[in-house]
């Protein structure tokens, strides 16, 4: 059964590039991104784990711990690594999760038979620090991920957490938010003492709080 938002991310043991991992263990107190690559050595893949590699920095900033998976085993990933390095200017700084027995894919949903019956498609899962899972994307083995957008999705996440506020479109880290409509006038103006610009009465911009 596929997973959905909120659902328990589903815990697992495996081999990685960087050793036996308890997935749950592993992240404990993080937030995690797993993503899936259709299959080593492929161009696509290569981009995206050298570009990700890069993102390190923003992803520490933002307590999140990478992880990635596809179908070869470990001593493959290790020798793609090589490559991922060689031509994307970025050692690979992540666990690369090996998984020729579909263990993982299969409890993760990431073999779609009508895509390819053998090979994950390009999923990413971001879990957060209670292990539900906050957002799934499914991309088309294909289109390379936009990492960037991964990372603005987490931003929203973490500041919706803490704060009565959602984000509209194309919303930026430091970009006005939208106060929710749950929360009403009197209850707004103790939290945003500031004031706000109501569009529509469900439709309240307000200062990125924090």
């Amino acid at each position: 059964m596929a997973l959905r938002l909120g659902d328990i991310a589903p815990d697992f043991t495996a081999q990685t590039t960087q050793g036996d991992i308890s997935f749950h263990e592993w992240k404990k107190g993080s937030w995690a991104i797993l993503f899936s690559h259709p299959k080593d050595f492929t161009p696509v893949c290569t981009t995206e784990l050298g570009y990700t590699a890069k993102l390190k920095g923003e992803f520490e900033k933002r307590n999140v711990k990478v992880i990635g998976l596809s179908v070869d085993p470990v001593d493959s990933h290790m020798k793609w690594e090589k490559d991922i390095e060689e031509t994307q200017g970025q050692a690979v700084n992540f666990p690369m999760i090996g998984d020729p027995d579909r263990k993982v894919s299969n409890l993760y949903d990431m073999i779609h038979p009508n895509a390819n019956d053998t090979l994950t498609v390009r999923s990413v899962f971001v879990i957060d620090p209670n292990n539900k899972i906050r957002l799934t994307i499914t991309y088309p083995a294909s289109t390379g991920r936009n990492f960037d957008e991964v990372l603005r999705v987490i931003d929203s996440l973490q500041l919706t957490d803490k704060h009565k506020v959602a984000t509209p479109v194309n919303w930026k880290k430091g970009d006005d938010c939208i106060i929710v409509p749950s929360l009403s006038n009197d209850d707004a103006k103790k939290l945003f003492p500031g004031g706000w610009d109501e569009k529509k009465p469900y439709l309240r911009l307000v200062k990125q709080p924090g």
